[in-house]
């Protein structure tokens, strides 16, 4: 299995050649993550010193009304400028002769651009939490791919965080459900009591957005809803693992499903090559004598082998 990370690990080593080279070359380089989310590494033949990137996220407007453009000046101001492309929303450009001295933590650092983007539902619903106010938080919702979002909402002794995932094949659908009960049952083992809770819902939608308009109620769709605790988020270490780990939820979900998809294939394919040597054994060998004869159609004409008809023993012709 693999660990995937919440960073983009091809663009922390794009950026990371471009930082360490000693000659600025032109480059134009075309990136995709994870959610359709595309990167853009260019220089211009004027001034190879500048290096920009540009970053394409479908749901920028959505996440820029819980506070993501605050993260992004927090994170990224130095490097922040105004975004010439309208395809692309956030820019950053990099002076390539007045980097820091840690250039691999610099990359490793901008690589975490979609993971801290796609946070800011995550830090206003905890900031809701420690505001210990009554009642329920705004509840948020991100359509970070094509019919499919993540909800979140605070309350004052949790958070629920909901992600709606789609199903395009039913081989896919099948397994999505095997492995999605399996983190609902897992949970009732003494070891892991300490993990958010799980409930998964297929179709129906859980009751914290069943009130929302266009929501998918068929059998390509699934629910499922994490319950995050105050141990969970209380502390920054804790609540800056809990956004990296539950953002690559479905990531981690569908690569299981086409892992398995993978897995019995091959099974199949194993079966039956065994399969076909048991045919090839069961076949007679063909044992020629010297004195058979072939016919012109490329048959065996064995004389001794033929049965006489009934008409040829009655008349003794045989």
């Amino acid at each position: 299995m693999i660990l995937l990370e919440p960073n983009s690990f091809v663009l922390e080593e794009t950026l990371l050649a471009r930082f360490v080279s000693e000659k600025p070359e032109i480059v134009d380089i075309t990136l995709v993550d994870f959610d359709n989310v595309v990167y853009k590494v260019q220089t211009s033949a004027e001034q190879r010193t500048l290096l920009n990137l540009s970053v394409e996220i479908k749901y920028y407007n959505e996440v820029l009304a819980y506070g993501a453009e605050d993260i992004l000046k927090r994170e990224y101001g130095a490097y922040l400028v105004p975004t010439a492309n309208p395809q692309y929303q956030i820019t950053l450009q990099f002076n390539l002769e007045q980097l820091p001295a840690d250039k691999a933590a610099l990359a490793k650092h901008v690589s975490m651009l979609k993971r801290n983007v796609l946070s800011s539902s995550f830090l206003r619903a905890f900031e809701f939490w420690e505001s210990q106010q009554e009642g329920a938080g705004p509840l948020m919702a991100t359509h970070y791919r094509d019919s499919e979002a993540i909800y979140v909402q605070a309350q004052h002794d949790r958070v629920t965080v909901i992600f709606s995932t789609l199903f395009k094949e039913e081989v896919d659908r099948v397994l999505g459900k095997v492995f999605l009960q399996e983190f609902v049952d897992a949970r009732r083992q003494a070891s892991i009591q300490n993990a958010p809770q799980v409930f998964y819902s297929s179709r129906e939608p859980p009751l914290e957005i069943r009130h929302l308009p266009d929501l998918r109620q068929d059998e390509s769709v699934g629910y499922v809803s994490f319950v995050l605790f105050p141990r969970h988020f209380a502390d920054q270490e804790s609540r800056e693992k809990t956004i990296s780990q539950i953002q690559l939820f479905r990531d981690y979900l569908h690569y299981h499903i086409k892992c398995a998809k993978a897995y019995m294939h091959s099974r199949m394919r194993m079966r039956v090559k065994e399969f076909l040597k048991v045919i090839n054994r069961a076949k007679p060998d063909r044992v020629t004598a010297a004195s058979d004869k072939r016919t012109a159609a490329g048959r065996y004409l064995r004389p001794h082998l033929r049965q006489p008809t009934s008409s040829q023993q009655a008349e003794g012709d045989w």
